[in-house]
Order: C-alpha cells, then sequence, then structure tokens
C-alpha cells in the first residue's frame, strides 16, 4: 500500500511538473512582444499580471526593461518584475531583481516593501509544494533559505518598525523561528539515536540559547535530561529536570 501510495504521488508530482513546464515553454514561444510605447507595453503588462499569466507579465516587463531603461516606468517595472517572478516560484531571478533594486534604489520610498520582498521569496524557496500538499515532515531539510529569510524579515523590522508590512515580517519571523528550531531539534535526536550523548546535550543546550520559547524546548530539556544521565552527569541533569518541571509541569519526566 506505501509502495502505491509513493507511486501515485511520483506519477502526480511528474504529471505536474511536465504540465508546468509544457505550459511555460508554450506560452513563452506563442507570445511575441509587439513594439509599441512604454505606456501600451506596461498595460499590457499589467493586464497579464491581473489575469494571473506572470510568464507573459515577465517577458513583457523584461522588454520594457531593456527598450526604456531610463523611461517613467523604470522603477515600477523593477517592483513588478520581483512581484512576477515571486509568483512563477523562479527564485533566482526574484533574488537577482531585488539585489539590482536595492543597489540602484536604496532610498526608495518602497524599499521596505523589497526586503518584505525578499523575506517572502526566500521563505518560498524553503518550503516545498508537495511535502506541504502531502503533509509531509521534512523539518529536516537544508535550513539556508529559511535563515537568508529570518535575516530578511529581521532586517525590515529593524530598519523599518512603522512599515505596513513589519507586523507581517515579525510573524514570519516566529514561524522560520520555530522552524529553524525543529531542524536543530532533528540533529540532536540524531546525536540521541547515534548515542552520542555530549553532543545531543550541547545541541539540545544550543537550540535553548538560540530559538527560546519555541514548541522545540520541551524535547530539548529531555534530550538534556537523558543525555547527562547516560554520561552520569547528576548535576546538570537535576539542573535540567529542574528547568522541565518549572516550565513543563505535566510533562512525564518532570512528573516523576
Amino acid at each position: 500500500m506505501r509502495k502505491l501510495a509513493g507511486s501515485l504521488l511520483l506519477a502526480l508530482a511528474s504529471s505536474i511538473m511536465i504540465t508546468g513546464c509544457s505550459t511555460t515553454q508554450g506560452n513563452q514561444e506563442a507570445y511575441k512582444v509587439e513594439d509599441r510605447s512604454p505606456e501600451g507595453l506596461y498595460s499590457d503588462a499589467r493586464q497579464a499580471m491581473e489575469a494571473g499569466n506572470f510568464t507573459k507579465a515577465t517577458t513583457i516587463l523584461e522588454t520594457l526593461d531593456s527598450r526604456y531603461p531610463f523611461g517613467t516606468y523604470k522603477t515600477q517595472v523593477q517592483l513588478d518584475l520581483i512581484y512576477a517572478y515571486y509568483k512563477l516560484d523562479d527564485t533566482a531571478s526574484a533574488l537577482a531583481n531585488v539585489d539590482r533594486f536595492v543597489r540602484l534604489n536604496p532610498t526608495h520610498k518602497d524599499i521596505d516593501y523589497v526586503y518584505y520582498m525578499r523575506g517572502l521569496i526566500n521563505m518560498q524557496a524553503d518550503s516545498y509544494l508537495f511535502h506541504d500538499l502531502f503533509e509531509i515532515d521534512r523539518t529536516d531539510r537544508d535550513p539556508t533559505n529559511a535563515r537568508a529569510a529570518f535575516k530578511d524579515f529581521e532586517k525590515l523590522v529593524k530598519t523599518f518598525p512603522d512599515s505596513r508590512y513589519a507586523a507581517d515580517g515579525r510573524q514570519r519571523m516566529i514561524a522560520i523561528k520555530n522552524r529553524l528550531a525543529e531542524y536543530s531539534l532533528r540533529v540532536a535526536e540524531y546525536y540521541v539515536k547515534m548515542e552520542a550523548w555530549m553532543a545531543a546535550a550541547s545541541r539540545a543546550q544550543q537550540i535553548l540559547e538560540t530559538y527560546p520559547g519555541t514548541p522545540a524546548v520541551e524535547k530539548c530539556l529531555e534530550i538534556m535530561v537523558t543525555s547527562y544521565d547516560k554520561l552520569g552527569q547528576e548535576t546538570l541533569k537535576q539542573h535540567a529536570l529542574q528547568v522541565l518541571a518549572a516550565t513543563y509541569p505535566q510533562n512525564d519526566l518532570a512528573a516523576e
């Protein structure tokens, strides 16, 4: 049954990927940007975005950007490209346009939005459609993009605390912090499995210091109690038990 489910998942993933690729390629091949005024091109790009055709929109916006690099719409085109590539899940192109905008327009009135978008782009790159779709726990995946997203939102809220995007950025920082704590917890649990007790206790301690207040903390304290017990470190074990009992009085270890 598990093998059948796995085969169905693979078939579904392949089908969606093939369909998506063929559709994107078809759109790119079929659409040719007309020789129009900047106003006309930008109007076409906005209509494409509003219709959800972000492949067509990026084609027009890139053309507008190259044909009229100093035109009236230059900064808005750059902002739209960031969003359009984000919607296409094209991380590399989206981040490249973010970097270009920051470099060329460091004091622009919408620079807070650009920092916010950088966070969203990195956060999106950290997720995986099929893991979410089928509720697969992959908190052990590489957290590089998650760490980058956290730094992006952190820069936003510190530099622009009154930004309209700051509140959402703070909430996303909490979610990312929980995700990073869970990743580190998986490492600690691996050390436990390997009976590398010192490494397990050290990683659990690191999580307590780096990600306090996250759901992973309770499990980390349990790992510390077990690890110090195995190491014969009675004082450290009792200290971890005291913290566990004070913070999570309903925990089974704390009740012993």
